[in-house]
């Protein structure tokens, strides 16, 4: 069975959104190896001294147990434009470390990431949940790739609401907001919905 992964921002030597990492793993541990016992990465992760209080990718490798724990300088991406891609043949709605698939529909997409559609549903980009704002709501699709943490987060707090958004819809949108762990939800951070390149 392939590894799988959990990257978790750490900022001022603080785990971010813990509980909802937790209820993933955990989830994808019983589902996916039939194991019920509940593994708490707030046990796990031990801090190392040396990380000062800028702001840190905690990965967590694993399958039936934890496999390795790293931590990583974290500097997000710039992204100001996507390509659309068809991606019905992808699979990824636990988070595998291998995701081989879905970096090859990003290799000479003329842009800097991708947003992924599914059965001419808007999906994900290549790392990250998408929000769209339609100049009332921000809205997030229906049916991701993954459903990530912090878009449930959002989703709970009323900030982003589920619809099922279709690839005819894009014209009805203004701007898209990328969402992870490590991205806070800023509406300054946006791709303007006219650099959202056509499929090739």
């Amino acid at each position: 069975m392939s590894l799988l992964l959990e990257s978790i921002k750490i900022q001022n030597r603080a785990l971010q959104n813990i509980e909802k990492h937790n209820a993933r793993l955990n989830k994808a541990r019983k589902e996916l190896f039939g194991l019920t016992n509940f593994i708490d990465l707030r046990e796990i992760i031990k801090i190392p001294t040396e990380l000062t209080e800028s702001i840190y990718k905690c990965r967590i490798i694993f399958n039936e147990n934890i496999q390795s724990v790293e931590f990583l300088p974290y500097s997000p991406q710039k992204i100001k434009s996507l390509r659309l891609v068809n991606g019905d043949d992808i699979k990824y709605e636990y988070k595998y470390l291998n995701r081989a698939a879905i970096e090859n529909l990003k290799i000479n997409c003329g842009a800097d990431d991708i947003l992924i559609t599914k059965k001419l549903r808007i999906t994900d980009s290549s790392f990250a949940n998408v929000a769209l704002y339609d100049g009332n709501s921000w809205l997030t699709p229906t049916h991701p790739l993954l459903k990530g943490t912090k878009r449930q987060s959002l989703i709970e707090l009323g900030k982003i609401k589920e619809e099922d958004i279709f690839l005819n819809d894009l014209r009805c949108f203004q701007k898209i907001v990328l969402i992870n762990a490590m991205l806070e939800f800023d509406e300054n951070e946006v791709i303007f919905i006219e650099n959202v390149l056509p499929i090739q």
